[in-house]
């Protein structure tokens, strides 16, 4: 039996706690994609988060007192150390958001609840036990909204802002006559995750943060976008239009091209003798 097409960002009528994750997704609900208050998280920790969310996902996500278990192998990676990950977990559990409620009202929440670590030996952490924060669960629980994220997609970006600029419009990449959205310059900067104080000047942040944010979705995601000035007040850019579309066939095979020739590039570095061809 063929899996039914699959939709890019939905509401759901049984909710998104009711919707079916494949292999390779995270399901994220949207009121956890523009938050305000995220700028201390790095990117591995928003990778972490989305490892989490899809390790928990559900229909008893939102229970309470619902531990959900992890390997540190999977959440670490390419990384042989435990360290990072470790360091992610903490600015996640420290991390306190303000989230928008489907009712327009906000609400601020920890991102993640108590943890716990099971050792094999002496110091060498194997498993994460997790649960999400209590604050957190009526917030799932009321959720119709959600996008549907590529775990591979994520893995690729190596930037916290491409990362947010990729969430926001895999929510937004499935409504119907709905091709863009205009933000407050500094609500967007709150999006992407620009810390306080840095890339003040406009030009700064459409340099250090946007440019590199749309140049990496483009580069990876299925679909393309834009970011370009909307309004201005004087000199003063007060609000930004972002705009996506889903790729085209031309715009989909130069994609697939310029990543074998990626993929190529690293293998030609690597002496055949280390490669195992018989894999």
């Amino acid at each position: 039996m063929q899996d039914e097409p699959r939709p890019k960002s939905h509401d759901s009528n049984s909710g998104t706690l009711g919707a079916f994750q494949r292999r390779g997704e995270v399901i994220k609900p949207a009121e956890l994609i523009e938050v305000r208050g995220g700028e201390k998280i790095t990117l591995a920790a928003r990778r972490i988060y989305n490892q989490l969310l899809s390790n928990a996902f559900g229909p008893d996500m939102a229970a309470e007192g619902q531990e959900y278990r992890i390997p540190f192998s999977e959440l670490r990676g390419n990384h042989t150390s435990n360290d990072r990950v470790t360091e992610a977990i903490l600015s996640l559990m420290q991390t306190v958001v303000r989230v928008r409620m489907s009712d327009g009202s906000t609400r601020n929440v920890h991102l993640l609840g108590p943890t716990d670590v099971e050792k094999f030996g002496p110091g060498i952490a194997t498993m994460l036990t997790y649960e999400l924060h209590s604050k957190l669960l009526p917030i799932l629980r009321d959720s119709q909204i959600f996008a549907r994220l590529e775990m591979q997609i994520l893995h690729g970006f190596g930037t916290k802002y491409g990362m947010a600029l990729y969430e926001m419009i895999a929510k937004r990449i499935g409504l119907k006559h709905i091709i863009y959205n205009d933000f407050e310059t500094d609500e967007l900067r709150d999006y992407l995750g620009v810390p306080h104080g840095k890339l003040g000047p406009f030009a700064a942040l459409r340099r250090k943060a946007i440019e590199p944010a749309v140049a990496e979705v483009n580069a990876l995601a299925p679909f393309s976008c834009s970011v370009d000035v909307a309004e201005k007040q004087g000199r003063k850019v007060t609000k930004l239009r972002l705009s996506w579309w889903t790729k085209s066939v031309e715009e989909q095979k130069a994609q697939w091209q310029a990543q074998k020739e990626k993929q190529d590039d690293l293998f030609s570095v690597i002496p055949p003798e280390i490669i195992n061809w018989d894999e």
